[in-house]
């Protein structure tokens, strides 16, 4: 498909890297030391996008690479500068206190991409609808003690035991996971 062109993910994810491979896409990995930090009024929209702009531009590349970035958090409320954001947990309290938050609710997971090139960058993104069911504090602490919800938007992976949780999904399901493989796939298409 991208003859000629190597495809590069600008990202430490294993969970995008696994995406890529089996929606067969070849590809090497880059990262980079990013901040991720939020400025000041900024909607979580606009937020994960820019941070993906910005972490495909940190990846050294070629003319003939095509450079892949994302970055995923999750939300509440209604979509603008004081939507409440998490992204990935300080430690096993702040994960704690994520998972009580989501325990019961409705939430959105929002991930920006970037994807660039010698002649065009494209940025995306893509929203998923998640409703949890009521969490026990006992399937908090068993779930956190895990370990699974260390380095994950929201403190949680729906491939994972975080799945018996969720009630319902509105949306790509891969975006939750890290990467809305199907919305990368139709921009790489066009290069």
């Amino acid at each position: 498909m991208f003859v000629g062109y190597m495809l590069i993910l600008a990202s430490a994810s294993p969970r995008r890297h696994e995406l890529l491979l089996a929606a067969g896409l070849p590809h090497i990995v880059r990262t980079s030391a990013t901040p991720e930090v939020r400025l000041p009024g900024e909607p979580p929209t606009v937020f994960v996008q820019r941070v993906a702009q910005e972490k495909a531009r940190a990846i050294p590349h070629e003319a003939t690479d095509i450079v892949l970035a994302a970055d995923t958090v999750v939300c509440f409320g209604e979509e603008g500068p004081e939507q409440e954001m998490f992204g990935k947990p300080r430690d096993d309290e702040d994960a704690m206190r994520m998972l009580r938050r989501l325990s019961g609710c409705d939430h959105f997971v929002y991930t920006g991409i970037c994807i660039l090139n010698k002649e065009r960058t494209i940025k995306d993104l893509a929203a998923t609808k998640v409703s949890f069911a009521v969490l026990t504090e006992e399937e908090i602490q068993e779930y956190t003690r895990s370990g699974e919800t260390r380095d994950k938007a929201g403190a949680y992976a729906i491939q994972g035991w975080a799945s018996r949780f969720v009630t319902q999904i509105e949306g790509c399901y891969h975006n939750v996971v890290g990467l809305p493989v199907s919305l990368v796939y139709s921009h790489l298409k066009l290069l």
